[in-house]
């Protein structure tokens, strides 16, 4: 299963700017790789393990601008279409096969 983080953070002002940062680097500290910007993306075990993570950033969320999480399935993941660019290493590397060594 992947967490999918997509976010619409203010940096308007120097505290906005900082609470962004924040989060982005909360999100890298819970084990969340750069998908694009604004969109973070993390495999999880299960869906009790994605709710963990969901009830985790709602803590570290700042109170402005807009943070959404999508749990979705390995399948439907690998089903994603990229229209332009390519995989990240990351996508590479990283597959949801690996996770059933654990």
């Amino acid at each position: 299963m992947r967490s999918i983080v997509i976010f619409d953070l203010p940096v308007k002002t120097k505290t906005e700017r900082r609470l962004a940062t924040q989060f982005r680097k909360a999100l890298l500290d819970d084990g969340f790789e750069m998908l694009q910007f604004s969109v973070y993306t993390r495999i999880c075990q299960n869906r009790d393990n994605a709710t963990m993570h969901l009830n985790r950033l709602k803590k570290l969320a700042p109170s402005t601008g807009s943070i959404r999480m999508l749990m979705v399935t390995e399948n439907q993941y690998s089903d994603m279409a990229i229209i332009t660019g390519e995989k990240t290493v990351q996508e590479k590397q990283v597959t949801y096969k690996q996770l059933s060594l654990f």
